[in-house]
């Protein structure tokens, strides 16, 4: 019965997600205006029109909710439990028999229900508004660009096979001069087989590079003997490497959706790169929106003492609180990279200690 939606916890959750939107709203507003600032003298030398600037802003908003959630959650979790306190709502809740923790359940649900949104929101959403946001950079704003041609292409595909590609042309998915080298071994490299091809193109039905005046080599790893040869017009070749792949090096990581970015540290750990950092921060970015329930375990802090907070004392312990889980992940990735943990359970272990503190500062809280 005590788990069931009452009036009470109705009138919790709407206080709750009006504090949040107006903190969601006034953050979101101060970011704007100081990038607004920051790149209004590019936008007058180059003439952006309006729509275009309202364009670039929509799709930076995204970022910008994904980088201020966590912090909105917890400032609006303290400053609803402090009106509580204050306003003595919390002292007639404690008098008709319901205890604080009983009073946290309906927004702990809402940040179980917001960190499901926001891992979506952050992993699909947020990097294809980056994408548009990059390009309107390089557009308006000259910041850098985007090739869609590529030029003198290296990639390790493994520790025993290279792919060097003369030209590629992404519209078109095809180029010239395309190489693919096979090795013996990584740590005694000997070469095998040796394939060129003057044009190619990607076929995007099977998956495979399709050739074209094709020479392969073959070669023996006894001594003194000769390659054999072989001259084709047309060869089928899979690899690993794929359009997406070659262009994922032109873009940045933040551009990336979780599957894409997956996919961009899988190649370049099959290329015998160290991706450990890599893999560390792809883990915390998936875990990253549980921030949103944790920080939620905090909120009783101030209505667990006789003193009522103000909203200083409330915006203060938001930034204190902030900080420190902000400085625990980031020193717990950085430990991760000296041991052989599991690249998720390092991402993780920092979410796990402040959730272990949180569960603790609300059991002690008086009911």
């Amino acid at each position: 019965m005590l788990l069931r939606p009452r009036i009470l916890d109705v009138y919790i959750t709407r206080r709750f997600v009006a504090t949040l939107f107006f903190g969601m709203l006034s953050l979101c507003v101060l970011f704007i205006i100081v990038h607004l600032f920051e790149n209004l003298d590019g936008f007058l030398d180059r003439k952006t029109p309006p729509s275009y600037i309202l364009a670039f802003y929509l799709n930076y908003l995204p970022e910008i909710i994904k980088l201020t959630t966590p912090v909105a959650v917890l400032l609006s979790g303290l400053f609803t439990m402090g009106r509580f306190a204050t306003m003595n709502e919390l002292t007639a809740m404690k008098a008709g028999g319901q205890s604080v923790i009983r009073t946290m359940l309906p927004l702990l649900a809402l940040g179980i229900i917001l960190s499901g949104v926001q891992w979506y929101f952050d992993g699909w959403i947020v990097p294809r508004a980056n994408h548009f946001k990059a390009e309107f950079e390089r557009i308006a704003l000259g910041k850098g660009r985007l090739e869609t041609s590529l030029y003198n292409v290296y990639v390790r595909e493994t520790p025993t096979h290279n792919l060097i590609i003369g030209y590629y042309d992404d519209l078109t998915k095809s180029g010239s001069g395309f190489r693919l080298e096979e090795y013996s071994s990584e740590h005694q490299p000997r070469i095998v087989r040796r394939i060129f091809a003057g044009s190619f193109r990607y076929d995007t039905v099977n998956n495979t590079w399709l050739l074209t005046h094709v020479c392969e080599y073959r070669f023996s790893l006894a001594m003194h003997v000769q390659p054999t040869v072989r001259i084709m017009q047309e060869l089928s070749v899979q690899t690993h490497t794929t359009p997406a792949t070659l262009m994922y090096a032109q873009r940045n990581t933040s551009e990336l959706t979780f599957p894409e970015l997956k996919e961009y540290i899988d190649a370049s750990e099959r290329g015998g790169n160290n991706v450990r950092q890599q893999r560390i921060a792809y883990w915390g970015e998936q875990i990253l929106p549980l921030a949103n329930v944790i920080v939620m375990f905090f909120a009783v802090l101030p209505s667990s003492g006789r003193r009522k907070a103000g909203l200083a004392l409330e915006i203060t312990t938001a930034m204190i609180i902030a900080f420190l889980y902000i400085a625990c992940v980031r020193i717990g990735q950085t430990l991760g990279l000296a041991n052989d943990a599991h690249p998720a359970f390092v991402a993780a272990l920092p979410h796990v200690l402040f959730f272990a503190v949180g569960v603790v500062n609300l059991m002690v809280v008086r009911t």
